[in-house]
């Protein structure tokens, strides 16, 4: 599970000494909670295949990544042109969510699937409308977020749960698993109606 030093990795200064450490000692976590949630993920959808893919930042050339996540998606090829299940950290938080990222091409048919939703969202969800900034909000927020997947074309959509890099001791760890794998079977029904055909 992530650590303090987890955390501390987003101070380090320079993008290959800062890719360095996340190759050691991050994307080894995402690989070893990864294999749970392809577990969880075959058990809610027995009849999908998904791929694991661990973001590697290959674009950037200068700046060192805020962020960095592992991406479930159904493409064995990437994960940015559908919707998609996210496990990332940056520097204050951990965060398990379904993302809708990068101007995908049906965005704004999945906006429309995502206004008609009349499932219950638990309370603390949280949204964010940039995957490459750290800024989330309340579900109050899920309304205009949708909007904006809609309307704007660089919009990213973000729905999930986030834990604080406090609540990284080691004394939560086995909690805050059963909390991860619990938000992608919570996100599972939602992931379900954008990828109906």
């Amino acid at each position: 599970m992530f650590t303090q030093q987890s955390f501390e990795i987003f101070e380090i200064v320079g993008l290959e000494p800062r890719m360095m450490e996340i190759r050691a000692e991050i994307q080894p976590i995402f690989r070893e909670i990864g294999e749970k949630f392809l577990t969880e993920l075959s058990s809610q959808f027995p009849e999908k295949n998904f791929y694991q893919h661990i973001a590697q930042h290959r674009r950037r050339t200068t700046n060192a990544p805020d962020a960095t996540l592992t991406a479930f998606s159904e493409n064995k090829r990437g994960y940015k042109m559908l919707p998609h299940i996210q496990l990332g950290l940056c520097r204050d938080y951990v965060f398990v969510y379904l993302g809708i990222i990068d101007a995908p091409k049906n965005r704004e048919i999945w906006a429309d699937r995502l206004s008609a939703l009349t499932m219950e969202l638990p309370s603390d969800f949280v949204v964010s409308k940039n995957h490459m900034n750290s800024t989330f909000f309340d579900l109050t927020e899920f309304t205009d977020a949708v909007y904006r997947l809609k309307t704007v074309k660089k919009a990213d959509f973000e729905l999930g749960r986030i834990w604080t890099s406090e609540q990284f001791s080691g004394q939560q760890d086995e909690t805050i698993l059963a909390e991860m794998l619990l938000t992608v079977k919570q996100l599972a029904p939602i992931y379900q109606e954008l990828m109906e055909d």
